[in-house]
């Protein structure tokens, strides 16, 4: 079969070049040309200016035929402080999230690897995110960064042992926590819920169902930021298959996600909840399973007062790995040019 692989669309198509890689199967698609201009002064500000203006890009990139229903993406840009080395804000099916574990975990090899910073002057790098500042770290052995890991936002409880009524589900035990995003975290198992692959659809139904209720009857405050101040998810917890994990959980986000990795926002909300709590001690590293089995690992290194909130930093490990590069066309005649998507 002869195929001309010179052609190239016409100049009124949009192109916008990407790299995919993924962090313990969850995806990330990250612009590395092609985007227009985002203006603002800070993560936020250009976030907000992504979503008044470019808002068609988030779904061109996320939605069918592009992406799909649980895809999701980071928007990197110059760094708006002095010690940054960029900003990143994150994007997914519903819109716009506040931090992004996952992300920063692939970010950090991706940053590293592709040269976009060198790895013979450091290691380390700082990162702007909706939520705040986090600080990388690679891990780099002949070349490669097999692992990276972050230290997070301040981490804590923010509503403990707590009841709603769900519609189709009934009374729910659930706490609140905030890693970089605010989770309701549920046990599964008085759910008669198990966390893998065969409860998919089922774990997706509560998650929202949950979710929503939560977000009826409760007010979700961050207490300095209102861009921050609502649910993003639900985390389901159970028992490990492994046996020398801590435990298992699925995270069902934004509007009904399922987290392919063990969620590093969210195991940031569970270090800062067992903490509250008790049940964890500071520098007691817990590995953490995901609905495939992939995992990340999360210990508490400090201790602090938050506001009102006794928090933790929680520094988060894991993989990422690469998965391929896109050169995606956006036909100005194409009536699907935006995506679309199915739930």
């Amino acid at each position: 079969m002869k195929i001309n692989t010179s052609w190239q669309p016409p100049a009124s198509w949009q192109k916008i070049r990407t790299i995919d890689m993924h962090t313990g199967g969850e995806p990330l698609r990250i612009p590395i040309e092609g985007l227009p201009l985002i203006e603002g002064n800070t993560v936020l500000e250009k976030r907000r200016y992504f979503q008044e203006h470019y808002d068609h890009l988030r779904t061109g990139l996320m939605f069918e035929p592009r992406g799909h229903a649980d895809m999701y993406g980071a928007i990197l840009s110059p760094p708006s402080t002095s010690e940054a080395d960029f900003d990143v804000f994150f994007i997914h099916n519903e819109g716009y999230s506040t931090m992004c574990g996952h992300a920063v975990i692939a970010l950090t090899k991706f940053a590293f690897e592709t040269g976009m910073l060198d790895p013979d002057e450091k290691q380390k790098l700082t990162i702007n995110v909706p939520a705040g500042t986090v600080y990388a770290q690679a891990h780099i052995e002949e070349g490669e960064v097999i692992k990276s890991s972050f230290l997070n936002v301040p981490s804590y409880l923010y509503l403990k042992d707590k009841s709603v009524e769900v519609e189709g589900i009934g009374k729910v035990r659930f706490d609140v926590a905030f890693g970089g995003a605010f989770y309701a975290i549920v046990e599964a198992e008085p759910l008669d819920l198990q966390l893998n692959e065969k409860h998919y659809n089922r774990l997706i139904d509560y998650g929202r169902r949950i979710k929503y209720a939560v977000m009826e009857q409760f007010e979700i405050k961050h207490p300095t930021e209102a861009d921050l101040s609502f649910l993003y998810g639900t985390i389901f917890t159970g028992r490990a298959e492994q046996e020398n994990h801590h435990s298992r959980n699925v995270c069902i986000f934004a509007e009904g996600e399922v987290d392919r990795s063990a969620t590093g926002s969210g195991v940031s909300a569970r270090a800062g909840l067992h903490f509250a709590k008790g049940s964890l001690n500071l520098h007691e590293p817990i590995t953490i399973e995901s609905i495939l089995g992939s995992t990340m690992t999360v210990e508490a290194v400090e201790s602090l007062e938050f506001h009102t909130y006794q928090a933790v930093i929680p520094r988060v490990t894991g993989r990422a790995h690469f998965t391929g590069e896109n050169t995606f066309w956006f036909d100005p005649k194409d009536p699907y040019r935006k995506g679309f998507i199915f739930r």
